[in-house]
């Protein structure tokens, strides 16, 4: 019964997808003309793009409130623009509609390939799942944004929401259960990874295969999407080296030629390869979506994902195209949505968009290294103007909590000086990543990237410095994409933007920059892969290439067997999608006063139609990753004080957390009624709830007082809801 309703869930929530692509497939086989695909799967993202961005500035502007409706006007204008107009000036031509079939099927079997592996473990819970559900229920209850801070009323969210705002949308439209629809969100991230990966290298190969006139490519072109979309949804890092030795310490890793030998299956933890070197991250998607949490850096994989198509349609188009500025707008609007989804991935495509203009007017449009430059600078400025001038509303309610850009290692003069403009100069910020670690974690590509570099090179090296300038446009452009790759890895070793965390000061640095490294890496890497197996093919040569070319993927490829295994508990009890089933278990009068809160607060109150319904709930507060704020992060209904910690994080400061952390145990156990009915006043509480975690950490909890205040709403067992009057 579980399965049958959750495939009529991934039924529904398919279709909405599917449709939402469909009104925008002129738009894209336009922009994707050039590809052998016209860029078929890419209109899901599109799709995702104008239809979420359109809700978010009208809800911004108050023009229309967020609602199904809403929805289905914007995607109704979508659709007449695209087929009605768009399609009239120039009819989408359909005779590639085999290979688009073909990436329908390989988006939907990653779908739902994800989603039944996320009915073994589907729990909304552990890490920052209470975070990031969330913000999508306090988007869900929203009529205009920016949607309010749940965990810290009555503020709107100070956090990047865009994403979840995204996720919102395919909830709303789809008419699933938030619970079930986060697990959904997942599943889709995984499938339009899977498949828009392999467009992307698929078409690399391509653009290669047409412009050297090559025949009977189509299996290459083939080889090179699959190994693509592998490396870039389902890839590890040469971590995995390790089930072959003893374990180490975590604290204090060691090479593993320092360890014994021993096959060590049973004991290696995945995690570890996303926390290899000291106080750092460096996770890539396949970790991401085993851990499940709805993160912005993951909610914005689609976006990056065309985003890079978008460069390699830039790289390989005319100099005076028609299209090249629609193509910046796009790229504006994309950035735009970076910084409202990741901010960081704003100014890390922002470099990648420039290297690549860079090299295209260097190499292709011969100018000198001054105009190139300039040329460069001439195109990235407005984009840039652009995208802040489309997520100005963001701006108008969002305040940065990175309060600078740390440089490391400092020399003592400078750390004197202590800040200078935006960068900061602290004392004992000195911190390099080793270099066997970096080989760890970058030695596969970089593998791929040396041995293409070596079969490219003239057999004559006095020709050298010529070569690249003769190299295949596709070829100057992996390069050039694998050269901006590196400089992300590079740059978290010099500086790291600045926040709260004293010990990880670079972790989130080495996080965000790392990440896109990776994508970009697994993506140029397939294609790179098969050049050099379809130049050298039935030699010595290939041989040579081939033998630890296996060794290493074959230590890439392992990584999900591990991490999935572990995560989902070896694929054996399978549990269905509603993320909020283990709650019955783990707090069951709770769980029925949460279904009670989503069942009968609903829609906006008279008076309040501009705002929403989200009348505030008093709930304990307590530390970050535990289940307390669990009432308000499953109900969209905002509380005086969430995780304290992470309200740390997005303010900046930890004196209002902190002091609200005191007034939720004040208002619970003081004996006092005027004092109590002060701070109730003050954060204008409507809803008292009392469950097993107030009761475990409020342990002279005055129960009685509420009594005189209001009246019992709902009652299970020890379990009450209050209503104030």
């Amino acid at each position: 019964m579980i399965i049958f309703s959750d495939f009529l869930n991934i039924g529904a929530w398919w279709l909405v997808f599917f449709s939402m692509g469909i009104a925008f497939i002129p738009l894209t086989t336009r922009i994707f003309s050039s590809f052998f695909d016209q860029g078929y799967i890419f209109s899901k993202i599109i799709a995702l793009l104008f239809i979420s961005y359109a809700t978010w500035i009208l809800g911004s502007l108050y023009i229309i409130p967020f609602s199904f409706t809403t929805l289905f006007i914007i995607w109704l204008f979508f659709l007449i623009l695209n087929w009605g107009v768009l399609n009239r000036s120039r009819p989408v031509k359909i005779s590639s509609w085999k290979t688009w079939l073909a990436e329908e099927v390989l988006f939907l079997t990653g779908f739902i390939f994800w989603a039944v592996i996320k009915g073994f473990e589907p729990s909304i819970h552990g890490l920052e799942k209470y975070m990031d559900f969330g913000f999508i229920s306090s988007v869900l209850r929203s009529d205009y944004f920016p949607p309010k801070d749940i965990w810290m009323t009555p503020l709107s969210i100070n956090y990047y929401y865009f994403g979840h705002l995204a996720t919102a949308v395919l909830i709303k439209v789809s008419g699933v259960t938030s619970y079930i629809g986060y697990n959904l969100m997942l599943a889709s991230l995984f499938g339009i990874t899977l498949a828009t990966s392999f467009s992307i290298g698929a078409n690399l190969y391509q653009f290669f295969a047409t412009a050297s006139q090559k025949l009977h490519t189509i299996r290459y072109t083939l080889y090179a999407g699959l190994l693509s979309s592998f490396l870039v949804t389902l890839g590890g890092n040469l971590h995995t080296i390790y089930i072959f030795f003893q374990n180490y310490q975590v604290e204090n890793p060691l090479p593993f030629w320092m360890l014994s030998p021993a096959v060590n299956f049973a004991g290696y933890w995945y995690p570890n390869a996303t926390r290899f070197i000291p106080f750092t991250i460096h996770e890539f998607p396949i970790y991401s979506f085993v851990v499940s949490d709805l993160h912005g850096h993951v909610l914005n994989i689609p976006f990056v994902l065309l985003f890079i198509a978008l460069l390699i349609k830039l790289f390989h188009s005319p100099q005076q195209s028609a299209t090249r500025y629609p193509l910046y707008a796009l790229f504006g609007l994309l950035i735009a949505v970076f910084l409202m989804t990741n901010i960081l991935d704003a100014p890390i495509y922002l470099l990648v968009i420039s290297l690549v203009i860079f090299i295209k007017q260097l190499t292709q449009s011969k100018k000198p290294f001054s105009l190139a430059l300039l040329h460069t600078v001439y195109h990235i400025l407005p984009t840039t103007l652009l995208a802040l001038l489309l997520s100005l509303p963001y701006w108008l309610s969002f305040t940065p909590f990175s309060s600078g850009i740390g440089i490391l290692c400092s020399p003592d003069f400078l750390v004197s000086l202590e800040k200078i403009g935006p960068f900061l100069f602290e004392a004992n910020h000195c911190a390099h990543s080793p270099l066997w670690m970096l080989g760890i974690l970058w030695g596969f590509p970089l593998f791929v990237i040396i041995t293409f570099i070596f079969h490219l090179l003239p057999s004559k090296l006095k020709n050298l410095s010529s070569t690249f300038y003769h190299l295949s446009s596709v070829d100057k452009l992996v390069l050039t994409l694998a050269s901006a790759a590196f400089i992300l890895i590079l740059i978290p070793e010099f500086f790291y933007a600045k926040d709260i965390y004293p010990a990880h000061y670079r972790a989130n640095t080495v996080f965000k920059f790392g990440y896109q490294a990776f994508i970009i890496l697994g993506l140029i890497s397939g294609y790179m892969i098969i050049r050099i197996l379809s130049l050298s093919a039935k030699t010595i040569r290939c041989t040579l290439y081939a033998i630890p070319l296996f060794i290493l993927f074959s230590l890439v490829a392992i990584y999900p067997y591990f991490a999935i295994n572990s995560y989902f508990g070896g694929l054996k009890n399978y549990q269905g999608l509603d993320g909020f089933r283990y709650f019955q278990q783990t707090y069951p009068d709770d769980y029925q006063a949460i279904l009670w809160l989503r069942e009968n607060i609903k829609g906006p109150a008279e008076g309040e139609a501009r705002q929403g319904r989200q009348p505030v709930i008093l709930e304990a507060q307590g530390d970050s990753y535990t289940d307390y704020a669990r009432v308000s992060s499953n109900t969209g209904l905002p509380t005086v004080i969430g995780w304290p910690v992470h309200e740390w994080l997005w303010r900046g400061s930890y004196d209002e957390a902190g002091k609200r952390s005191g007034e939720v145990t004040t208002l619970y156990e003081s004996p006092d009624i005027n004092l109590t009915k002060k701070l109730l006043e003050k954060y204008n509480v409507e809803y008292v709830f009392i469950g097993a975690l107030e009761r475990q950490k409020y342990l002279n909890l005055n129960e009685d007082k509420f009594k005189n205040m209001g009246q019992v709403v709902f009652e299970s067992g020890t379990t009450k809801i209050f209503k104030l009057n």
